[in-house]
């Protein structure tokens, strides 16, 4: 019997493979199809109206793949904006899942009495994300909880669109050798498997906890084990506003706001080597303080020192002119064998990064263009790495210290928070010592058994 009934499980999920498979490869295939006739043929294509048309296809297929298109959208010129745009979108397009696949989670991760355990538990979801979506309870004691619960089958959705995508980067490659992706596909692919792994999460939540308990403007929920699972993640609920609803606070409010963000971000990175790696709007909330709730601890990424010694020396490299250090920062960054022109093309997008950091004066961070921060500059360094030939292997621990650059950025700009970054910066980055990171490092990640 118990056979019989793993046997009918398999054949479920091949079939929801198989399924997914088709889904994501019909809209990969279409839009090979029109790159590949783009750039063989001279084709002329109405990208936007292709990409438009990706979208609908796409719009209700759950998962990485919407996750994904974030991230790409945050690598120069790794997608054409278009589909980036399109990729984008699709988080946001995505209805939750109903109450009967609520109930039938909730039974499989707590019991068939789950719901007895619960003063109250919302129906409707309070969040949908690319991954599960979030439901708000009362436990019987009082507490407000958030329940996140998995979509079902997300290892089969992961293995079919990480699939997809690395066919889409090897079609760009045929075409383009400037950038060579297969260090940001494995990266993506750790990652995102990672994301699967609440029992993980939960440890990532209480590390954060940890380490930004001295942080007033900075709040992180608390786990509730009892009630989590490898496929249920229950922590205290969390009240907070949107922070697109602060766009037209007060300067006080949106500077406050931007400075309770970057030490949430930062903190972490120059003081242990550890970064939340997924800064997009649906992961913060403001308090009514002025602090932040910072939420879903399911992409957190472990640096080594020297990598985040190398974000400070490029930093200082910039700020003093000196080349000879610029290139020692790629160096430990993980940038190999790179010739005078592609340094100096990658010191193009770095002036970019750190130019807010540069002026010694209060400043916005600059215009985000068409919605994304960094686009004009990154089509600028694609084209001139084309240009200087070679390819370029973008280090893995790369990929998501530039998404969380380029997220938070675009949080900024969006505030339009008028702050000395220069100094803020300075202050931070003070007293760096990278065996003192790597001694606090080690200490935490031990502690919350994440060695």
């Amino acid at each position: 019997m118990e056979k019989d009934k793993k046997t009918k499980a398999d054949k479920g999920k091949l079939t929801q493979r198989v399924k997914r498979y088709g889904q994501v490869s019909g809209a990969m295939a279409g839009l090979a199809t029109k790159v590949a006739g783009e750039k063989v043929f001279g084709a002329k294509i109405d990208r936007e109206k292709h990409a438009a048309d990706l979208l609908m296809r796409l719009g209700n297929l759950k998962g990485p793949l919407m996750k994904v298109g974030q991230i790409l959208a945050t690598i120069p010129e790794a997608l054409p904006p278009e589909y980036a745009d399109a990729f984008q979108q699709l988080q946001s397009n995505a209805p939750p899942m109903g109450w009967p696949f609520v109930r039938r989670r909730m039974r499989a991760e707590l019991g068939p009495d789950w719901e007895a355990k619960f003063k109250s538990f919302g129906h409707d979801a309070a969040a949908a994300a690319s991954l599960g979506q979030v439901h708000k309870a009362t436990l019987m004691d009082g507490r407000e909880v958030a329940c996140k619960l998995q979509y079902p089958d997300m290892v089969s959705a992961i293995s079919a669109d990480l699939s997809q995508l690395k066919m889409m980067f090897s079609l760009y490659e045929s075409f383009d050798k400037s950038i060579i992706t297969k260090n940001i596909h494995d990266e993506l692919k750790d990652r995102l498997y990672e994301e699967l792994d609440y029992t993980l999460e939960a440890k990532h939540t209480a590390l954060y906890g940890d380490i930004l308990k001295s942080e007033q403007g900075v709040s992180v929920a608390s786990v509730i084990p009892e009630f989590s699972t490898s496929r249920l993640l229950t922590s205290t609920w969390m009240e907070g506003e949107k922070i697109m609803s602060f766009k037209t606070a007060s300067v006080a409010d949106r500077n406050a706001i931007a400075m309770n963000m970057f030490r949430a971000w930062y903190v972490p990175l120059y003081f242990y080597g550890i970064i939340h790696g997924d800064p997009h709007m649906g992961n913060y909330s403001v308090r009514k303080d002025m602090g932040i709730n910072l939420l879903d601890f399911g992409c957190v990424r472990v640096f080594r020192g020297e990598f985040v010694a190398g974000v400070i020396n490029l930093y200082r490299s910039i700020r003093d002119d000196d080349k000879e250090l610029a290139v020692h920062a790629f160096d430990t960054w993980g940038f190999k064998n790179l010739n005078a022109e592609q340094i100096e093309t990658l010191l193009i997008w770095a002036r970019f990064l750190y130019d807010p950091l540069l002026d010694d004066k209060r400043r916005v961070i600059g215009q985000t263009n068409q919605g994304i921060y960094g686009r004009e500059t990154a089509r600028k360094v694609h084209e001139r790495l084309k240009q200087v030939g070679g390819g370029i292997t973008i280090p893995r621990e790369f990929v998501f210290m530039d998404r969380a650059a380029l997220g938070l950025g675009s949080v900024f700009i969006h505030l339009q928070a008028e702050i000395n970054w220069h100094r803020l910066f300075e202050d931070m980055i003070a007293d760096f010592d990278i065996k003192a990171l790597k001694n606090r490092q080690k200490t935490v990640l031990t502690q919350f058994g994440l060695t």
